[in-house]
């Protein structure tokens, strides 16, 4: 795999940008860029919003919201799962335990 830093123009808000980035780093880059320059038109379009930097504020502001409860809501995920994984061995343990009773 190529460890060369290539660089890659992105088009956000119609503005040019060039990054460097490595060659398996690239598509993903591709997506950030398209999916900020989508966030930041939506918010443009609103009108609600003047100013690029601002909008650049609030389309990082909306992507971080999102990024926290994404992480918040997987977290939840795992400890629910982790739950009902001890009730599941909690009954296989009584399970077992009352098939070697039964077995004496």
């Amino acid at each position: 795999m190529n460890s060369n830093p290539l660089p890659v123009t992105v088009y956000i808000l119609d503005k040019e940008y060039r990054i460097s980035c490595l060659p398996e780093e690239r598509e993903p880059l591709l997506q950030a860029a398209a999916y900020v320059d989508g966030q930041m038109r939506e918010i443009r379009q609103s009108g609600r919003i003047i100013g690029s930097e601002r909008v650049a504020v609030m389309a990082a502001l909306n992507i971080a919201n999102d990024l926290l409860l994404n992480q918040q809501n997987r977290e939840d995920g795992t400890q629910n799962i982790t739950r009902r994984i001890k009730s599941l061995q909690e009954k296989i343990e009584i399970a077992l335990n009352s098939t070697n009773q039964l077995e004496l």
